[in-house]
């Protein structure tokens, strides 16, 4: 198995660290219309997005209460601040600099994780996050790739093309700043080839971190309509071939590159499929004895 989170994170950190996700409210460009309107059809933001999150209190309670959950079991659990919703650097650059202070100010958060969409990185910000990091703060940025494919990225309503995905790694990796990229295997109209020609390119940029799931489809979205309807290309995975994919994925994918994660599970009340009903760490299990056969 390659590297995970907490091998990753244990090159910058001693002992447990956890993220503990923010909701700013920032708003999405291919929402509001600076980009596209109606998001990527595939979208659900409650589908990932923990409960305490959704009410948008401000940054410091939501930190609060996610450590007053963590910190019950790990009473020297440190927390990384993760900005996860929507998109997370599309504002104001000082506003957004203050909320991302507010979160560095409070007890117990040594860093923060940014996840944010790759045509939203503004040079500017990206120059007050590597003085950040210089200062020794650890920050690490997540862009939303999805896909190598531009027709995917069309076909899903994206608003951006892959060639701002690598512009952004670039300009990400020269500041100083890790960077991670979000991957979904099974976008409609994709084949396995394209999927793994996805690998490929992700492997030709200097990317520390993958964050890898399988398509689902989420209820309240226009991906959910079009497979109600029998019109979406998609691949819905069993688990067995998902689990033979993630073994060719880890094959092909440049040594030294992390994988957060290679599932995701939604809340069974809002995921259409794939249904398995299996948790993240059994996944993770069954991934490694395969791995071993």
């Amino acid at each position: 198995m390659p590297e995970g989170f907490a091998e990753f994170i244990g090159r910058y950190f001693e002992g447990k660290i956890q993220k503990i996700s923010v909701n700013a409210a920032f708003p999405c460009p291919n929402r509001d219309g600076s980009k596209g309107v109606g998001g990527c059809i595939y979208c659900n933001n409650a589908a990932f997005s923990p409960g305490y999150t959704l009410k948008h209190p401000s940054v410091r309670e939501q930190i609060e209460q996610g450590r007053r959950f963590f910190s019950r079991k790990y009473p020297t659990m440190r927390y990384l601040a993760y900005f996860q919703s929507y998109t997370s650097t599309n504002g104001d650059v000082d506003r957004l600099m203050a909320m991302y202070e507010e979160a560095l100010a409070q007890p117990g958060v040594v860093g923060l994780v940014i996840g944010t969409r790759p045509d939203c990185m503004p040079q500017r910000l990206l120059d007050n996050l590597a003085q950040l990091r210089s200062q020794g703060t650890f920050v690490m940025i997540e862009y939303g790739a999805e896909t190598s494919h531009d027709k995917t990225l069309d076909r899903i309503n994206r608003c951006h093309h892959w060639e701002e995905t690598e512009d952004a790694v670039r300009r990400t990796h020269e500041a100083g700043i890790p960077v991670g990229l979000h991957l979904i295997m099974g976008l409609p109209g994709e084949t396995r080839e394209e999927m793994l020609q996805t690998i490929d390119a992700v492997n030709g940029l200097p990317v520390d971190m993958v964050k890898i799931h399988q398509m689902q489809v989420i209820r309240g979205t226009r991906l959910a309509a079009q497979y109600e309807a029998g019109e979406a290309e998609i691949t819905t995975w069993k688990l067995e071939d998902y689990l033979e994919f993630c073994c060719r994925i880890i094959k092909r994918l440049r040594p030294g590159i992390a994988v957060e994660r290679f599932v995701s599970s939604s809340p069974a009340d809002m995921l259409v499929a794939p249904r398995w009903g299996v948790k993240n760490y059994e996944f993770a299990e069954r991934l490694r004895r395969k791995l071993g056969d």
